[in-house]
């Protein structure tokens, strides 16, 4: 299995004084809000400091150096592939004093040449999907287009989605990290049911190496993860005859019965240390059978008597 480096981030910045000069060894930690994760480094020499494979989600941090006051950053959101700069700057006093201060909502990417747009679990379950298939929000993007179900041998779930002008075999697929592609057809094998993703990651233009190995488009998506509290849905989409619209020239309305139900599941098992996360999706469809008339000639009317 190939293995790509996407279902993660990294923060990096520069530690300095209220003078502008570096500051080496400082003590830089970043803590996730939701599960406690802490990662830990050391700025170097010229005061910079890199953090990496981090878990998306909310983030905090934290520097201190002796003489100086402890800086604390919190709002900072990772999102898939990510590198926000967080540039730290520290002020002299006691280290056990705290400054603590809010991050910019908006982090600008300036390690990254390529276009992306990242579509966040929020708009995944609130905008409307066809059968509830997230691939369709690909098209939000302005240069992304479907162009019809994917071959792909029994996964008939997938889509074809053409980008930038490109074919729909040039879309990389990435989920949780591994290549997610089938091989035979190049096409996007299904991503996981709406409920249970966290976002994903559209990068168009110039790519980096990580992005993988097709030319068009790369879509990065990641799954949900269990955190310190539990949190949970349970859905049902239902509809059938008594609710489905009738066609004017229809003699009645459609037969179509369709249960599409399931629910998501996250917790602690072991606070800041081990979590889970599972989730269910199913669907029942009945539909009438479409009723044919044909019309069998008659032996004359084969010899050409149509009398």
């Amino acid at each position: 299995m190939d293995v790509f480096a996407q279902a993660t981030a990294q923060i990096h910045g520069t530690v300095q004084d209220m003078s502008g000069a570096a500051i080496s060894g400082a003590a830089v930690k970043a803590t996730q809000a939701e599960t406690g994760l802490a990662r830990s480094t050391a700025s170097d020499a010229d005061g910079n400091y890199v953090l990496t494979n981090l878990p998306l989600g909310p983030y905090s941090i934290e520097v201190s150096k002796a003489g100086f006051s402890t800086a604390v950053q919190s709002g900072i959101v990772l999102q898939v592939s990510s590198d926000p700069a967080v540039p730290v700057t520290l002020k002299l006093g006691n280290v056990s004093e705290r400054i603590e201060v809010e991050a910019n909502t908006t982090q600008v990417e300036t390690t990254q040449v390529g276009v992306g747009s990242v579509i966040e679990a929020q708009r995944i379950l609130d905008l409307p999907l066809n059968g509830r298939q997230p691939t369709d929000l690909i098209t939000l993007n302005g240069v992304a287009v479907q162009t019809g179900s994917s071959p792909a041998y029994g996964m008939r779930a997938g889509v074809s989605i053409a980008v930038a002008g490109g074919t729909s075999y040039s879309v990389q697929y990435n989920l949780d990290g591994a290549f997610h592609v089938e091989v035979w057809s190049g096409t996007n094998l299904p991503l996981p049911f709406p409920d249970s993703l966290q976002e994903f990651k559209l990068v168009t233009s110039t790519q980096d190496a990580s992005s993988g190995g097709h030319s068009s488009a790369s879509v990065n998506a990641v799954t949900k993860s269990g955190t310190n509290s539990f949190h949970g849905d349970a859905f049902e989409f239902f509809r059938n005859s008594a609710l489905n619209g009738r066609d004017f020239f229809a003699s009645g309305s459609d037969q179509l019965k369709r249960n599409q139900f399931g629910g998501v599941l996250g917790g602690p098992v072991k606070k800041d240390k081990l979590f889970f996360f599972v989730g269910y999706q199913g669907t029942l469809t009945r539909q009438t059978a479409n009723s044919s008339v044909a019309f069998i000639p008659t032996p004359k009317m084969q010899t050409g008597d149509f009398s």
